[in-house]
């Protein structure tokens, strides 16, 4: 009886040396299994080769009327709103519909801009979230949803695909809140983080194309609806 409970002594000495050991080795080097923004944004190579591989944006959704009615004596547009994938324009990743007061619609956006410190081919990148969309005769802060915050946006999906999930949740949901904060900007190789917006009378039978450059300029074309 001695003997077996000596034997069953050393296996569990032994068991608890193989679980902390392991977690010693897990916590070390590039097994490290928490990490914190700051990490992420200084230390990370695949999160800089990501931003590095973000190619220029150019048109990145556009939006639409489907019509316009009078209601009770007020104006009422219903307008399409769709955002495009990255590597196909004519491929949609998002598409939601909005009925606005007016016509004049505001379109609000997040803008992240890295500079060559973020980059390692030291060439301007942007990325952006849509915010909201609203009408002149409402508050923006009562304006619609268009893509849930601190959410990995659709468009960026793929961006950060080497990374852990949790790596890219911690990325999204941390990002804007930067935004503030000079010296981490700076720190980090971000120019700026800064809220965009466009608005205009819309009207059926056109197009508003959404674009964004490198620099992180957001503006809007119009064409015909063919």
């Amino acid at each position: 009886m001695a003997a077996g409970s000596k034997k069953f002594g050393i296996f569990g000495l032994l068991a608890v040396v193989v679980v902390f050991g392991g977690m010693a080795y897990l916590s070390r080097g590039p097994y490290k299994a928490v990490v914190t923004i700051h990490e992420l944004l200084t230390e990370n190579k695949e999160l800089k080769q990501a931003i590095t591989n973000l190619t220029e944006e150019s048109r990145i959704g556009y939006a639409k009327v489907i019509k316009q009615e009078t209601v009770d004596g007020k104006l009422m547009t219903t307008i399409k709103f769709v955002e495009t994938a990255r590597d196909d324009h004519t491929k949609k990743i998002l598409e939601k519909e909005y009925t606005i007061e007016g016509d004049i619609v505001h379109f609000d956006a997040l803008i992240v801009k890295f500079d060559n410190k973020m980059v390692t081919d030291g060439k301007a990148r942007a990325l952006y979230l849509w915010r909201r969309v609203f009408g002149e005769k409402m508050a923006p802060e009562q304006g619609f949803l268009i893509e849930e915050p601190g959410a990995e946006p659709q468009r960026y999906k793929d961006l950060l695909a080497a990374l852990p999930i949790e790596q890219r949740r911690m990325f999204w949901s941390s990002i804007w809140d930067l935004a503030n904060d000079r010296d981490k900007l700076t720190e980090y190789g971000i120019e700026a983080i800064y809220g965009n917006g466009i608005y205009s009378r819309l009207d059926t039978g056109l197009i508003y194309v959404f674009k964004l450059t490198p620099t992180g300029h957001f503006y809007r074309e119009v064409i015909p609806d063919i």
